[in-house]
């Protein structure tokens, strides 16, 4: 059992920053490229997409990073999956004021690059925390 938590811990960390990390650098540039309602119109699809995905690999890495924490006595495991899960709070608390209009009704062209741009900003803190997670899981591998 602790292997399997311990796999999943890093498998879902593994994905998540990699997924953030490729909205972030690919994406998401390539959306701010597009001309306004363009632009919004694939927000809108990706992010339908994709917030499944990624809150549930969040949500899982949290959940088994505590369970094999609990079960090792290592805190590392608990602190890399709880890094990951962040990105759930952090998502509702500080970027949900961004996704909502951007999800919403077509907005004015001159109010939708400034919106994706923050958004843009924001997702970054979310690619980070992956990277960091992925990090504190890297510290722990022995190469010998």
């Amino acid at each position: 059992m602790l292997v399997a938590a311990q796999w999943v811990t890093v498998f879902t960390a593994v994905v998540f920053a990699a997924w953030a990390l490729y909205i972030s650098l690919v994406e998401h540039p390539a959306r701010l490229a597009s001309p306004a309602a363009a632009a919004q119109a694939e927000f809108r699809e990706s992010y339908r997409r994709a917030a499944l995905y990624q809150a549930s690999f969040s949500a899982l890495s949290a959940l088994a990073g505590i369970v094999a924490s609990v079960m090792s006595h290592e805190r590392v495991w608990g602190m890399a999956g709880v890094i990951v899960g962040l990105a759930i709070p952090f998502t509702l608390i500080v970027i949900r004021p961004t996704n909502r209009p951007l999800l919403g009704a077509d907005l004015p062209r001159d109010g939708v690059v400034p919106l994706l741009v923050r958004w843009g900003r924001l997702h970054w803190i979310r690619s980070l925390l992956g990277v960091l997670a992925v990090a504190i899981l890297a510290s722990r591998l022995r190469l010998d």
